[in-house]
């Protein structure tokens, strides 16, 4: 009975701190003509570019399948059904020279709890300063790099219901400035234990404001420039900016599973404070727990739509291995490929 109060006051939180959250960031997004919009509202946006293969393979339709590391970007709640060591890493090429690395490890405490770390970087290499008088570019170079570094305590607080909580410390950098922050996430899911359906509720990025600061921002000059003093030191304050918030409801179903066949589908729901909500429908085949095939589509988003991904496990010296690739084609920018490699031990 304990439990299930626990379970029913986790959940009542979330949707309470998701409404409030989002309350919050409409009233800061409104305009002097009382109406409201998103764009441009939050900072920290490599937060949004989602991590691994498997589910941007389905389409972004994960949030209540996800049963790996990469839960840590999707569902935190789901990396309690990780019952050994486990290490994860996901590599992304962006658009242009941008690259998005994910590396996570996670430990069991015991049967019902695990812990784990990840680090997310996100970095664009060196782009030349251009100036008007150069504007082919000098020959001093600056760069774009995002890091996130988070630990996370998982586990299930009956057989059928898993939560998540993560603690990330957060730095945006940009030439000679940088911000640092601290963001939580909060994730719960439930077996139904009917068909294999699952359903998760998750909040991403809650955190106060933070700005940039740094050497671009301070200068020397006079106060008057008609006055014959000397000049001082003088700083430019940083507008302040918050992180992106991300509220997911999914839920996902064992559609067909008869010997050694199994087909997966999934639908995610995807709020966010700063643009349009996002829809995704995905599914996944898989074949004697060996090798699946994915697709998914993904609605209301500026690049994004259809997907696709394949996946391989693989057992070795008694090591657990999985491989897997997803390709997302873009509506103007190309195709986006990405890799993760997941062990077992």
């Amino acid at each position: 009975m304990n439990k299930i109060k626990i379970i029913v006051v986790s959940l009542i939180a979330i949707v309470a701190v998701s409404n409030y959250a989002f309350s919050v960031g409409e009233n800061v997004e409104a305009t002097t003509k009382g109406q409201t919009t998103k764009v441009s509202t939050a900072g920290g946006q490599f937060l949004k570019v989602p991590i691994g293969a498997r589910g941007m393979g389905m389409g972004g339709a994960y949030g209540s399948v996800a049963n790996d590391l990469s839960a840590l970007y999707w569902n935190p709640a789901g990396i309690a059904d990780i019952k050994s060591v486990a290490t994860e890493i996901s590599y992304l090429q962006w658009f242009a020279t941008y690259s998005h690395s994910f590396a996570a490890a996670s430990f069991p405490l015991n049967q019902d709890y695990v812990v784990a770390i990840n680090a997310t970087s996100f970095s664009s290499g060196d782009i030349k300063i251009t100036t008007i008088d150069n504007p082919q570019g000098t020959t001093a170079n600056y760069s774009v790099s995002d890091l996130a570094l988070g630990v996370t305590l998982s586990g299930y607080l009956t057989d059928q219901f898993s939560f998540g909580i993560t603690a990330k410390y957060i730095n945006n950098s940009i030439y000679n400035l940088s911000s640092n922050g601290l963001a939580f996430d909060i994730g719960t899911m439930y077996n139904t234990g009917i068909y294999g359906i699952k359903i998760g509720f998750s909040i991403h990025n809650l955190g106060g404001e933070t700005s940039y600061a740094g050497q671009s921002l301070r200068t020397i000059k006079k106060t008057i420039e008609q006055l014959n003093a000397a000049p001082v030191d003088m700083a430019m304050i940083a507008y302040p900016y918050s992180y992106p918030l991300i509220f997911r409801a999914s839920i996902s179903s064992e559609i067909y599973k008869e010997d050694d066949h199994k087909v997966i589908g999934a639908f995610d729901f995807n709020t966010f404070s700063d643009v349009p909500e996002q829809f995704s429908l995905g599914a996944e085949y898989s074949y004697a727990d060996f090798v699946a095939l994915r697709a998914g589509y993904q609605t209301s988003h500026d690049q994004f739509g259809l997907a696709a991904g394949i996946g391989i496990k693989y057992e070795l010296g008694g090591v657990d291995g999985r491989f897997d690739y997803a390709i997302n084609p873009t509506k103007t920018l190309g195709l986006v490929n990405r890799f993760t490699i997941g062990i077992r031990f």
